[in-house]
């Protein structure tokens, strides 16, 4: 079985973002793989362990992701491809396009993703992705069985549980539960510097400027308003109601 994940370097959860000028400061900052990605990697190498085949991992981004993408290596995935052509970066369109350009070509049975990534959430990605492909997608897992051509997936529905059956090729993603990702052994950190790390450019994917420009600008960036110790509203319920609305009205300006 040829699996392919799609996986994203972002912050590590426990740093403390800081704004600068308008931009998010990375000096200093410890990067890592996208949690849900990290579910979607596990995931991938259960699969390759019980049905045997290639994992290949495939992510954009500068040349720090080759971080990330190691560290996958050294988890058990065989191969990684990385486009750190600053030209490739864009919003979650031009992702898709990338991928889509990265993933044409290859041979594959199953695509794996986390749900979302934790810095932005949109959630997109895959979902374009699978359009791109022209492949169906199952969002949100958190079980996966594969028999013969087909896979059964259980997916989160708001607190109940989904099971959703499709033919290869699809794409799934991850979801918190679906696995319990391994730590890298220290044999594996030692053959990941001998497994293939590609890079590729714009011009390597046939692409043009043209086909990945973002249709998405990032307007602002900014950090949420420090939290207010709570108010206790006293005095008759009637007043104490209107002294709410008032507030909610123009001080915290959630209703019109």
């Amino acid at each position: 079985m040829n699996i392919l994940v799609c996986l994203k370097q972002t912050f590590d959860t426990e740093e403390r973002i800081t704004i600068d000028n308008g931009k998010i400061k990375e000096d200093g900052v410890k990067f890592v793989i996208n949690p849900y990605d990290e579910y979607a990697v596990e995931e991938a190498i259960r699969l390759k362990e019980e049905f045997g085949g290639e994992v290949t991992v495939l992510s954009i981004g500068p040349s720090r992701v080759e971080e990330a993408l190691r560290t996958a290596l050294a988890m058990g995935a065989d191969e990684a491809v990385l486009a750190d052509d600053p030209a490739l970066f864009g919003d979650e369109f031009s992702a898709a396009k990338v991928l889509a350009a990265m993933i044409r070509g290859r041979s594959f049975d199953l695509i794996l993703a986390g749900n979302q990534a934790v810095d932005d959430g949109s959630g997109q990605v895959a979902v374009r992705l699978a359009q791109e492909l022209e492949i169906p997608h199952i969002g949100v897992i958190t079980k996966l069985e594969v028999v013969g051509t087909e896979v059964t997936a259980h997916r989160d529905a708001e607190g109940d549980v989904e099971i959703v059956k499709a033919a290869l090729p699809v794409l799934v993603t991850a979801q918190q539960g679906l696995n319990e990702p391994r730590y890298p052994s220290l044999i594996g950190i030692r053959k990941a510097g001998k497994k293939p790390l590609t890079h590729v450019t714009l011009a390597d994917l046939g692409l043009n400027a043209q086909d990945v420009a973002a249709k998405a600008k990032v307007m602002e960036t900014y950090l949420p308003q420090p939290k207010q110790a709570g108010k206790i509203l006293a005095g008759d319920l009637t007043d104490q109601v209107k002294e709410l609305v008032q507030s909610l009205k123009n001080v915290d300006k959630v209703i019109g």
